[in-house]
C-alpha cells in the first residue's frame, strides 16, 4: 500500500480532503448500492439543536432496519457524516470476499498473532484454531501481513470460528485513502484512551477557557437547554489530543441521558468539537431509540437518575482543570503528515504495528479501511478484552481512585 500527500481542502469544523458539500454531491448517488433508502434529519427530536442525521438501511435478510447516525457542527456536515457511516458499515461486511481459513501456526506468510489482539480469557486456548484471515498492510513496518478476519469484518458470520465479538473500532471512510486511514487511526487511539480512563476512573482534567467560537457556540446550546457538559482532556500517553464530553440533563433528570462523547484528532480544536457533537449524537441516539420503541427499559431506568449518576460520578467530578490553550496540537495541511505523526507517537508508546485493511467496495467507490493497532485497548466496547495498557494504568493510578458508591 503506497500512501501519498493528501491535502486538506476543508478545515472548518473538521478536516477533510473535500468540503462537505462536494462530498455530499459525490456520494449521494452511491447510497442505493449500499441499501440505504433515506437520510433523515433527527435534530429536532432533541431540544439542544446540534445537527444529527440518520441513514436508514432496511435489512430484509435479517428482518430489521439498521440506523447509522452522523453528527456535525453544521447540518451538511451531520448529513454527510451519516451517509459516510452507512457506506463504511456496508463496506465493512464480508459479503463476497474470499477468506483464507488456516491456523496461525500454519501460515507461511507474515501474519498477526491473534493473541496480540487482546483475546478474552476463554479464547486464549483457541488462539491457534482454524480461523478466517484477510490480507492487510502494516504501515508502521511497510509490509504485507495476514490479519484475523474477526478483527476486520463486522459482523462475521457464525459459520466461521470467532475468537471475540466483532465491533466497528477503526472502521473508517474518507474522500481519499489517506483521509480514511487518518480517521481510523484516530478512532483506535480514542477507544484506547476511553478504555483506560474508564478502567482507572481517572477521567482527566476539566478543560477550561475554551476560546474557539464554534466550540463556545455548542456549549452555549447545551447551557440554554439546561444540560451541564463536563469537557475533559483524556489524552493518553500516546499524546494525540483526545477529549471527552459528559452530559447531564439537569432539567429532565433522565438516567438514559447521562451520556458521553469522545473526539481524537491531531488538532485539539477538532477533538473538542468532535466530543461535543458526539455527546449530542449520543443523546439523540437514546431519544430516537426510545421514540421508535427500539430501546426498552434498561438497567439505568430501573435504578434511576440519582444512582446512575453516583455510579458514574467520576465523569461529573470537578477536580483538576486544564486550559484549552495547554493542549498541544500538531497542525498540518496534509493527512499524510498527520498519519506519520500519529505512527511516530504510537511507536514512542511501545506499539509495534499499525495494520490497514482496504475494504473499499467497487460498487461504492468510497475509500473504506479497517485500522488495527495490536496492543491498543478495546475494553470500552468489549469488557472481556483487557490488555496490558489497562493493567499497567491500574497499577499506576488505582491507589488514588475514589470508590464508587452504590
Amino acid at each position: 500500500m503506497k500512501l501519498g500527500p493528501c491535502i486538506k481542502r476543508y478545515k472548518e469544523d473538521t478536516h477533510r480532503a473535500a468540503s462537505p458539500e462536494e462530498t455530499e454531491k459525490r456520494i449521494e448517488a452511491k447510497l442505493p448500492a449500499a441499501g440505504i433508502t433515506r437520510v433523515a434529519d433527527i435534530t429536532n427530536l432533541d431540544r439542544i439543536g446540534i445537527p444529527v442525521f440518520s441513514s436508514i438501511r432496511p435489512m430484509a435478510d435479517r428482518g430489521a432496519v439498521s440506523v447509522y447516525n452522523g453528527k456535525g457542527a453544521t447540518p451538511v456536515e451531520a448529513r454527510v457524516s451519516a451517509m459516510m457511516e452507512g457506506l463504511e458499515r456496508y463496506s465493512g461486511e464480508v459479503r463476497d470476499r474470499e477468506l483464507t481459513i488456516a491456523r496461525y501456526s500454519s501460515l507461511k506468510a507474515e501474519a498477526l498473532n491473534p493473541v496480540d489482539l487482546i483475546l478474552p480469557t476463554e479464547a486464549v486456548a483457541d488462539a491457534d484454531a482454524e480461523i478466517p484471515w484477510v490480507l492487510g498492510w502494516d504501515i508502521m513496518n511497510d509490509e504485507e501481513i495476514q490479519v484475523p478476519a474477526n478483527a476486520v469484518f463486522h459482523p462475521l458470520s457464525s459459520d466461521y470460528k470467532r475468537l471475540f465479538r466483532t465491533n466497528t473500532s477503526g472502521l473508517a471512510s474518507g474522500n481519499m485513502m489517506e483521509e480514511a486511514i487518518f480517521h481510523g487511526l484516530a478512532e483506535v487511539i480514542e477507544r484506547d484512551a476511553w478504555a483506560i480512563v474508564e478502567a482507572t476512573r481517572h477521567m482527566g482534567p476539566l478543560i477550561s477557557d475554551v476560546v474557539d467560537e464554534q466550540a463556545q457556540g455548542l456549549l452555549e446550546r447545551f447551557a440554554a437547554a439546561e444540560v451541564d457538559v463536563y469537557l475533559r482532556d483524556i489524552t493518553s500517553d500516546i499524546d494525540i489530543p483526545t477529549c471527552a464530553a459528559a452530559a447531564d440533563d439537569i432539567k429532565l433528570r433522565d438516567p438514559t441521558l447521562l451520556t458521553t462523547g469522545m473526539g481524537t484528532h491531531t488538532s485539539a480544536r477538532v477533538a473538542v468539537l468532535r466530543a461535543l457533537t458526539e455527546v449530542a449524537q449520543s443523546r439523540l441516539t437514546q431519544i430516537h431509540g426510545a421514540r421508535e420503541d427500539t430501546v426498552t427499559a434498561d438497567f439505568r431506568r430501573q435504578i434511576g437518575y440519582e444512582r446512575t449518576k453516583r455510579l458514574n460520578r467520576y465523569w461529573f467530578d470537578i477536580g483538576e482543570k486544564k486550559s484549552f490553550a495547554d493542549i498541544q496540537s500538531f497542525e498540518s495541511n496534509d493527512f499524510l503528515l498527520d498519519i506519520k505523526f500519529m505512527i511516530s507517537k504510537l511507536e514512542e508508546a511501545g506499539l509495534e504495528r499499525a495494520v490497514v485493511v482496504d475494504l473499499t467496495r467497487e460498487e461504492i467507490g468510497v475509500p473504506v479501511v479497517r485500522v488495527i493497532v495490536p496492543g491498543l485497548e478495546i475494553a470500552g466496547v468489549d469488557r472481556e478484552r483487557v490488555g496490558k495498557r489497562i493493567k499497567n494504568a491500574r497499577s499506576r493510578r488505582l491507589p488514588r481512585a475514589k470508590p464508587l458508591q452504590s
